[in-house]
C-alpha cells in the first residue's frame, strides 16, 4: 500500500505516512460477488420455486419444525410457541404435549366441508393451538412414505387431495375438481389449490422425486403419483396412449397429467391405488377363499379359511 500523497509505501496497519505524515485510509475490504437466490417472480405474484429445507429443518410464525424418519417412515415434529396454531388434515396427528388444545371444525363453512369430502378428504380440519407455554405436534401420514416441508411466499400451489398434511392457518385451501376425464377414468383427480405464506406440509406413498422443467418443456405424469406443483404451472388431462382409451386401458395407465414448463412438480415414487390392487389378490374373496398366498402361505389360511 502507498501513500496518497508522496508515494511512499506504507505498512496495511500505519495510520500515518513515515515520511510526510499524511493520514493513511485503510484499503476497502473486497465485495463479494453475492446475488440472492433468484426463485423468479410467478404470475401469482410472490417468490416462485419449490423451496424445502436441505436438512428437514426450519421456522417461521410462532413455530419450528423438524422432519425425522425419512424417507420411508417420515414423521414431522412442530414446536409451537404459547398462543400459536397450526392446522392439520383429521386423523394427521400422532402425538402432541399435554398444553396443546385440540379443536375441529368444518372449513369454510357447510359448502366448504363438503368440496373437501368431494375431494376425498375429511369434513373437518384439526387445529392445534400451544396454551400457556410452548408444545410439540407430531404428524404423519397414513401410509408409508416422506413428508416435504414447503415453504410458501406467497405463492399457490396445487396439492393432490390426499397428499395434504398440514399447513399454517394462514394458509388458504381451497378444493378443485379436475376435470369430467379425471372422474371417468378412475382416477379422482381433485386437487387442493393452497395458497399464501408460510408452512405447508405434504406426504407421499414412497420417496419424493423433483422434477423441474424448463420453459415450453411437456412432461407426463400418472395421475396416482403426483404430491403437488407450482400453481402457475399449465397442465391438462389425457388418456395416457393418444391413439384411443383402448390402448391406455391395455398399458394400465388411464388417465395421465400433461404439464408445460416453467415450473416444479413433486412426484411420489409409489400410487397407493396400484399398492392397494396389488394387495386386494391376497385377501380372501367373496366366495370366502383366499385370493392368493404369500412366502406360500395360503392367505386363506390367516384368516381361518
Amino acid at each position: 500500500m502507498n501513500c496518497s500523497n508522496c508515494g511512499t509505501q506504507v505498512s496495511p496497519d500505519s495510520k500515518f505516512c513515515t515520511v510526510c505524515g499524511t493520514p493513511v485510509s485503510a484499503p476497502s475490504p473486497p465485495q463479494a460477488n453475492y446475488a440472492p437466490p433468484n426463485y423468479g417472480q410467478q404470475a401469482y405474484g410472490g417468490g416462485g420455486g419449490i423451496r424445502i429445507d436441505s436438512d428437514g429443518r426450519g421456522s417461521g410464525r410462532g413455530y419450528s419444525f423438524e422432519i425425522l424418519y425419512q424417507p420411508s417412515f417420515s414423521l414431522a415434529v412442530v414446536t409451537l410457541q404459547s398462543g400459536q396454531s397450526i392446522q392439520a388434515e383429521a386423523g394427521a396427528m400422532v402425538s402432541m404435549s399435554g398444553n396443546i388444545e385440540l379443536a375441529s371444525q368444518m372449513k369454510g363453512g357447510l359448502m366448504g366441508a363438503l368440496g373437501r369430502m368431494v375431494g376425498g378428504e375429511s369434513a373437518f380440519v384439526s387445529t392445534f393451538t400451544a396454551q400457556g407455554a410452548q408444545g410439540e405436534v407430531t404428524f404423519a401420514p397414513p401410509a408409508p412414505g416422506d413428508i416435504a416441508a414447503l415453504e410458501m411466499n406467497n405463492q399457490v400451489f396445487k396439492v393432490q387431495s390426499s397428499s395434504y398434511l398440514a399447513g399454517d392457518i394462514g394458509l388458504q385451501v381451497n378444493t378443485q375438481w379436475g376435470g369430467a376425464k379425471s372422474f371417468f377414468g378412475g382416477e379422482g383427480l381433485f386437487v387442493l389449490e393452497v395458497s399464501g405464506s408460510g408452512l405447508l406440509l405434504v406426504s407421499s406413498f414412497g420417496a419424493i422425486h423433483r422434477k423441474k422443467l424448463a420453459p415450453g418443456e411437456r412432461y407426463v405424469v400418472d395421475t396416482g403419483h403426483l404430491v403437488a406443483w407450482e400453481g402457475h404451472l399449465q397442465y391438462s388431462l389425457r388418456k395416457a396412449a393418444r391413439s384411443g382409451w383402448f390402448r391406455s386401458i391395455l398399458s394400465g395407465e388411464g388417465i395421465v397429467a400433461e404439464f408445460t414448463g416453467p415450473g416444479e412438480i413433486l412426484i411420489q415414487t409409489r400410487n397407493i391405488a396400484a399398492f392397494a390392487g396389488l394387495l386386494s389378490k391376497l385377501f380372501p374373496n367373496q366366495s370366502g377363499g383366499a385370493g392368493g398366498s404369500v412366502g406360500g402361505f395360503n392367505i386363506g389360511n390367516i384368516f381361518g379359511e
